[in-house]
């Protein structure tokens, strides 16, 4: 083995570290690529001909899929699952609410718990949400309504006592 195979197996050997690195922290790019030009620099100073090229090329090629196969498959089932793949699903019982959701609550009462000014939460049925003023100082414990939602927000104004 001479110089040039060796030196041709560590370029090898190092393209697929970075094309793994790259599999495992997205990003810029910049370790794929790397990883992608040591692999042909390799390729080229292993072979002697075209053909065996060729072969080598074709048999990284396989490996290199083996390679990020098996990165993909540890990321879904192994422990580097839980960061990157949310499993919680945001529904009503664990208190998240669609904006497109809260149209039914125009025309609704409720009772502030915090001072709105303008900002603050109001319990409606039980449930207590963030909403808005339309600018004045509401109290806690004040009877609001809500009259309309703006950019996802309710707002609210002070009830009319009945």
């Amino acid at each position: 083995m001479d110089g040039f195979m060796i030196l041709g197996i560590v370029l090898l050997a190092a393209g697929f570290l970075f094309v793994g690195i790259e599999t495992l922290i997205p990003g810029f790019g910049a370790p794929g690529i790397l990883g992608g030009c040591c692999l042909v620099a390799g390729v080229f100073l292993i072979a002697d001909s075209v053909q065996e090229a060729v072969i080598i090329v074709a048999v990284v090629l396989l490996l290199l899929a083996v390679l990020i196969f098996t990165l993909v498959t540890l990321l879904a089932k192994g422990r580097l699952k839980t960061p990157i793949i949310l499993n919680d699903r945001m529904n009503k019982e664990e208190g998240y609410i669609s904006s497109t959701d809260l149209q039914y609550l125009v025309g609704k009462k409720g009772v502030v718990t915090t001072d709105l000014h303008p900002a603050g939460k109001v319990r409606i049925e039980d449930v207590e949400f963030d909403v808005i003023s339309d600018g004045a100082f509401l109290e806690k414990g004040t009877l609001v309504e809500i009259y309309k939602i703006s950019n996802s927000s309710l707002v609210v104004r002070k009830a009319r006592q009945e």
